[in-house]
């Protein structure tokens, strides 16, 4: 498995994580279906909490650190807010997106489908416009996860 980074400042509205990278993690020769990525993601501490697709507006999330496992299909998507960093996902790759992190769906196949899950303990919200003071405390205050949930590492 190979993995890349990203360090995405803040990007017009879209605060993306002052500190941490997203990583991508791009499938080996035996990519996971969803129940291969909901069993990893679980295994490391990030239970799996939906399956679904990528929002095909721009957000982020203030309340919790995202891993999404895309299980089938590909998509293009968008980070770290409008016009930022397009970025090409298939079936068995996987991206960690730290709170603040903006991405949306700019395109995707019928069959695209992810898994979603975030760190024990950590709730996700939706947010679509710029942080206030409150926002951004709350990402500044989220704690690093405890384990990659990909690889299981400590973080």
């Amino acid at each position: 498995m190979r993995v890349e980074t990203l360090i995405l400042p803040a990007h017009g509205w879209v605060p993306n994580h002052p500190r941490l990278p997203v990583r991508i993690y791009r499938a080996g020769p035996a990519p996971l279906d969803a129940r291969g990525f909901e069993q990893r993601f679980a295994a490391h501490g990030w239970p799996p909490d939906w399956r679904g697709g990528v929002y095909a507006y721009h957000h982020y999330h203030s309340t919790a650190h995202e891993v999404l496992g895309v299980a089938r299909g590909h998509a293009r998507l968008m980070l770290g807010g409008p016009d930022a960093r397009a970025v090409d996902v298939s079936a068995g790759d996987a991206l960690l997106l730290p709170a603040g992190t903006g991405h949306c769906c700019l395109q995707a196949d019928a069959a695209f489908q992810v898994v979603g899950a975030y760190p024990e303990g950590q709730r996700w919200d939706v947010m679509r416009e710029a942080p206030d003071r409150d926002t951004r405390a709350r990402i500044h205050a989220l704690p690093d996860p405890l384990r990659d949930p990909v690889t299981g590492d400590p973080f």
